[in-house]
């Protein structure tokens, strides 16, 4: 369908200079792209967005919402856009104001922060924003309140009462995951947060997606009168506006392809059109005639000449034939507003309605609002780290540590480790940033506040989570382990701790913002981390590091951290008394590691980390001030039909003239005609803390009340019902989708108690939220349904043509290549997004309910011909009014006040309430010789098809995603590049025991890294599917075995390759043995040991409710590794309270089976520990690695991705965090 853009001109006196001006480029064509065919066919939101976004490209110059691009940035977007015309404002050009302050552009795409309620995003949006004109919006609604007898509720704003949300006023407002508003609730917010502005113009971009008629009507009736009251401009697109909310605009801009086909008075529309040879016929409303007289399926019906004369009229035909009429010639007359002091005061000269500190006030109050409602993040990372610290204590138990040399290593490794503990404690910041840039670069473009106002409160608030979390680490370990037990260098070590957190955050904020994606974001953190750990001076000390890598360790602030915290404890006292070869063993650890500097290096230290802080600060702020935002949407117009598009109008024409009336046959697949029943449903969910605070009376909330029922097979039902009325809610309950709350009553199919596992069979749900995987196609979604949910005696071909079908049906086919993509990114847009929801489920309602706030009903039953049932005492719709927009404006909460009834109330005294109740129990009643709903197995296909349906579906998802799988490809080349350089040759390099632990650091650094990163990139990326799944899984389509086992086994290849790669560049850089036995022990045990990484980081996602919890989990999991793995103590020197543990981490396996493949059998002597030993001894008596037990190591290690798997695979059959 073309969209249509309604321009309201209710400000008349503005009219003149304002209105005809903005959109005089449009009309006349000087404000379209130089090239149409090259743009997204997306009607009249792309108008709209070009107009807005129009200072990027045709005002370069202008402060107006340009932010500075890279080069590369600059190309592409010059590529995907470009711009051409004049756009004035009252004859101001856009370089001479500030556009984004005087028109407000409203997407219609919900941005919003999901942990904030609706007042406190209303309250921070009008605190930004400034009031504008309300002073004015209020006195006029106060006096007419006043009036009217109104009692107005201070406490709720005028906005929220426009916008009919004072109902959820503290509701949060939720998101895919967490419960909240619903979708026509978000839909209004979205349009109630720029209101409250200081615009003058507004362009509003479907506002009315998700919203009732009578909703919609509400809405644009109190735009009406904003505009009378306040002269502003307005321009809304809307899909499909009914005749009321049609009648209230002025003026009518009619799109397709991007084509002006009408522009000029509503009340005209239809003449020019009798003038081009159509009619609108009557009881036809004006705005479906409009756009369905562009359509090729369409158009012939409203021909006014004999059909032998009819031809298909494209729309770029009626685009040139509106240019030539006189409405369209009136356009083209140069229409120039002189510039004029009225004029200017409808504009805005300044980008900020607040001063500087009142912004950094109100960012500051946000950002501590969104720390305490993730409190529950903040809390589990803080309780995680305290366990860590209290078993890193056990391990390095102050009972078992001496003052000798041995020791002296330990307690080298327990510093280490604190470190690395401190800095992957902040790695879920990085989650968290992400999850906020969408709303911060919306508010940003508007101007609600500077990048530095938003950028120095989120790192600054951040400080006393890095105090904290510091204190509870060296309150729980620093005599614990026994560190030198002396006050000062307990607050010495302090001091070091937070500083380093405070930086690598700074830094994980950074790059968030830098590079806003989570595959990206982690695959730099992996790099930044990567670095740190090989320049720390403790994986490699600084004397056997390349000299020309020196640069690499004083520009790694891990190394800052060594030295600070190694000089406090080794410069002490107790370890300057024994002496190894007249060097004191404090001074010999330290010389050992390259890390032997005097105690004034311990300040240094602290201001290069504190520099590391500004400097980190810095670069966060100027990232959010300078990278523009990803979130952009580009539309889905497929490449290939813009060549199509003049073949497609001659095979269009060639169908018409032949006057075929022969319709396809269509296909037919056997259903099951069961009637589904529900008797006194009632549906409770726990009294959000919000409005228990606002005193709300109990603690549970009713959001069904009573709801009985019928849904017969054969009858077509609708389910309206106002915003938040409760449609949702029931259909949910009715489909058995609620995870949580208190369900009531009784649900009967066929007359039997439904059965979930079989009523999934036969279900078709469509949801309101349009979830789908993004990396699939049209025709891949629809057929992938299809495959797994059509019976197993539906072949092949006749499934492929029922899928063919369905996508006519709903006018998919002609975009069934394209990717269905992420909404807000790319793909299709919100509408195709609909029709594929419906596609995939091909789902239909019986019998039609109509229901209030509260869950109640107010009607069910028949609506009669010409829509004459009706419930005595209300009055009958009238002739030329659309009856749902009747139905709905009747029943309004406004009507029953008007009127002093209940429709509830009425409604259950009624004879249509009656005749329910006794269908209902008449339904409820199982037919003669029926069975009870039943099938032979739980699924529709068998568990191979299953698995083979949803391995294909993978490898089309995998394929598809190159910044995942080339970003873990690339870290491992990296990687190996960089510490094949660092370790070159080291490895047959065996004079004293510190060459071995080079190799076995190495080993250590390559198995960690590769793995971590594995794990780590795909948190975020099998979390964008997990909602698919709970979908499908909630649809009955396969089991959790067949997905979990499908998503495991599409890694093998992956990491084959970049096992293959790692261990190229690996082996013969750091100088291996080159013997087939160790090159293959060496690629199975590192291939083993990345699947087992990837297979946790699975497991994770499926234990946990977020990504940003799992990241916390795969912190905890990847310092255990790195605690149990035998690098920082070997497993002789681990407690035995702890060794169970030890056997527990892959990680152990995997160093075991790397160090003992290649020098188990090396029988060269060194010196190790003043002693001289041969390296299979010293690795049987330090490490406890026996070369006879490698068989053993070899199963345990093809052990683990195994069980990992079938944990994930019992989690995602157990567990589900989709609130609901």
């Amino acid at each position: 369908m073309a969209p249509l853009t309604l321009l309201s001109s209710w400000g008349r006196p503005r009219r003149r200079c304002l209105t005809r001006t903005l959109m005089s480029g449009c009309g006349r064509g000087r404000g379209r792209a130089a090239e149409e065919p090259e743009l997204p066919a997306r009607g009249g939101g792309l108008l709209l967005l070009i107009i807005v976004a129009a200072a990027h490209v045709v005002s370069p110059s202008a402060n107006a919402r340009a932010r500075p691009q890279t080069k590369n940035q600059e190309q592409e977007n010059a590529k995907l856009l470009q711009v051409t015309g004049d756009i004035s404002y009252n004859g101001y050009q856009l370089d001479e104001f500030v556009p984004e302050k005087t028109a407000a552009y409203i997407s219609q795409y919900d941005l919003h922060i999901p942990e904030m309620t609706v007042r406190e995003t209303l309250d921070f949006s009008s605190r930004c924003q400034g009031v504008g004109r309300r002073p004015k919006i209020l006195k006029e609604v106060s006096a007419r309140e006043s009036a009217a007898g109104i009692i107005s509720d201070a406490d709720i704003d005028i906005y929220m009462k426009i916008m009919g949300l004072e109902i959820c006023a503290d509701t949060m407002v939720g998101d895919a995951m967490i419960r909240g508003l619903s979708g026509g609730q978000k839909k209004r917010l979205t349009t109630a947060e720029m209101i409250v502005g200081p615009a003058r113009a507004y362009f509003m971009d479907e506002i009315s997606n998700g919203l009732d008629s009578s909703t919609t009507f509400q809405i644009i009736s109190c735009f009406q009168q904003l505009t009378n009251i306040s002269e502003y401009t307005m321009v809304i697109s809307l899909l499909q506006p009914t005749p009321e909310v049609f009648d209230l605009f002025d003026d009518l801009i009619l799109m397709a392809e991007g084509k002006i086909i009408y522009h000029g008075p509503r009340n005209e529309a239809l003449n020019f059109f009798e003038e081009c040879g159509f009619i609108c016929p009557e009881r036809k409303e004006v705005a479906d005639f409009l756009q369905e007289i562009l359509s090729c399926k369409d158009q012939q019906q409203y021909w006014s000449g004999p059909n032998e004369s009819y031809r298909y009229i494209s729309p770029h035909e009626l685009s040139s034939m509106f240019k030539e009429n006189h409405r369209g010639r009136k356009l083209e007359e140069p229409i120039v507003s002189p510039k004029s002091e009225l004029g200017k005061e409808a504009l805005a000269f300044n980008k900020y309605s607040l001063q500087k500190l009142e912004m950094f006030k109100a960012c500051g109050a946000r950002e501590a609002l969104l720390m305490k409602r993730s409190m529950f993040v903040y809390v589990f990372k803080t309780g995680q780290l305290a366990i860590i610290a209290l078993i890193t204590m056990s391990v390095f138990l102050r009972t078992r540590m001496t003052t000798d040399f041995t020791h002296a290593t330990y307690y080298m490794g327990a510093l280490f480790f604190s470190i690395l503990m401190i800095m992957l404690n902040g790695t879920p910041e990085i989650s968290m940033q992400i999850r906020r840039l969408p709303s911060f670069y919306k508010q940003k473009s508007y101007y609600f506040y500077s990048s530095w106002a938003y950028a120095i409160p989120a790192s600054v608030l951040k400080v006393p989570v890095s105090i904290l979390d510091s204190l509870v680490w060296i309150c729980i370990t620093y005599y614990g382990i026994g560190y030198t037990a002396s006050v000062s260098r307990f607050f010495c070590q302090f001091l070091m701790l937070c500083f380093v957190h405070q930086s690598v955050t700074s830094l994980y904020r950074f790059i968030a913002s830098y590079f806003q994606t989570p595959t990206a974001s982690f695959f730099y953190l992996f790099l930044a981390l990567t670095f740190f750990l090989m320049f720390g001076g403790f994986t490699l000390p600084k004397p056997s590091m390349p000299g020309w890598l020196n640069w690499g360790f004083w520009i790694s602030p891990m190394t800052y951290a060594e030295i600070g915290t190694v000089i406090n404890e080794f410069q002490a006292p107790r370890w300057q008394k024994a002496t190894i070869q007249n060097i004191t063993i404090g001074n010999r650890i330290l010389i050992n590691h390259g890390l032997y500097y005097s105690w004034h290096f311990y300040w240094i230290s602290i201001g290069a980390l504190f520099g590391s802080v500004i400097l980190f600060y810095i670069a966060f702020g100027l990232a959010l001030d300078y990278i523009t935002s990803i979130e952009e949407y580009h539309g889905s117009r497929p490449i290939k039909r813009l060549c199509q598009e003049q073949e497609k109008d001659s095979n269009i024409r060639k169908e018409s003239d032949g006057h075929s009336n022969i319709s396809r046959a269509k296909m037919t697949i056997p259903v099951m005609e069961l009637p589904i029943t529900f008797h006194n449903l009632n549906y409770y969910i726990d009294t959000p803390p919000e409005m228990l605070k606002q005193g709300y009376p109990t603690k549970r909330l009713q959001l069904l009340n009573n709801i009985t029922g019928a849904l017969r097979p054969g009858v077509l039902s609708a389910l309206m019902g106002v915003s938040g009325a409760g449609k949702t809610t029931l259909l949910d309950v009715l489909a058995g989708r609620k995870t949580g709350g208190y369900i009531e009553g009784d649900i009967r199919i066929g007359g039997y108690p439904k059965v979930q596992e079989t009523f999934v069979r036969i279900l078709g749900y469509c949801e309101q939220a349009d979830i789908h995987s993004p990396q699939l196609t049209v025709e891949e979604s629809v057929t992938y349904s299809a495959w797994l949910r059509l019976p197993s005696h539906v072949d092949k071909k006749t499934r492929y043509e029922f899928v063919a079908e369905v996508l006519e049906t709903v006018e998919l086919d002609q975009i069934k290549d394209v990717l269905v993509g992420t909404p807000q990114k790319n793909g299709l847009s919100m509408e195709q997004r609909k029709r594929l929801t419906i596609a995939v489920e091909l789902v239909s309602n019986p019998s039609l309910i109509l229901m209030k706030n509260g869950g109640k009903i107010i009607y069910n039953g028949p609506i009669g011909e010409r829509s004459s049932k009706k419930i005595s005492g209300v009055s009958k719709v009238k002739s030329n009014c659309n009856p749902a927009a009747w139905m709905m404006d009747v029943t309004s909460t406004s009507m029953e006040v008007q009127h002093n009834m209940d429709f509830a109330i009425l409604y259950d005294k009624s004879s249509q309430h009656r005749d329910i109740i006794e269908l209902e129990e008449k339904l409820s009643i199982p037919i003669p010789n029926s069975e009870i709903l039943s099938f032979s197995h739980r699924f529709p296909r068998d568990g191979w098809i299953q698995l083979k349906a949803c391995l294909w579906k993978q490898n089309l998802t995998y394929w598809r995603s190159p910044e995942y799988n080339l970003r873990r490809i690339m870290l491992t080349v990296i990687s190996a590049l960089v510490y094949g350089v660092l370790f070159w040759k080291r490895a047959k390099i065996l004079n004293d025991e510190q060459d071995l632990f080079n190799v076995f650091g190495a080993m250590y650094l390559g198995s960690t890294t590769i793995g971590s990163y594995n794990h780590q990139s795909i948190i975020p990326f099998s979390t964008t599917e997990r909602i698919v799944m709970y979908r499908e899984k909630f649809a009955g389509m396969y089991s959790s075995w067949s997905y979990s086992f499908a998503q495991a086994a599409i890694e093998i290849p992956y990491v084959f390759i970049q096992v293959v790669l790692y261990t190229l560049i690996i082996y013969p850089s750091i100088g291996y043995y080159w013997t087939t036995h160790k090159f293959i022990w060496f690629f199975y045990t590192t291939f083993c040991s990345s699947l087992s990484y990837i297979y946790v980081g699975l497991l994770l996602v499926s234990l946990t409710p977020n990504v940003q919890v799992a990241t916390i989990l795969a912190s905890f999991f990847n310092t255990m590794q790195t605690l149990f793995s035998g690098f920082i103590l070997p497993a002789p020197q681990i407690p035995k309270w702890w060794v169970w543990l030890y056997y527990l981490t892959p990680t152990s396996w995997t160093l075991n089976a790397l160090l003992t493949s290649q020098y188990g059998n090396i029988k060269k002597e060194v010196r190790a520990f003043g002693e001289t030993k041969s390296v299979s001894i010293f690795l049987n008596d330090y490490f406890g690695f026996h070369k006879d037990k490698l068989s053993l190591v070899a199963a345990v290690l093809i052990a683990f991705p195994f069980v990992l798997i079938i944990l994930f695979s019992f989690s995602i059959e157990k567990f589900n965090f989709q609130k609901r």
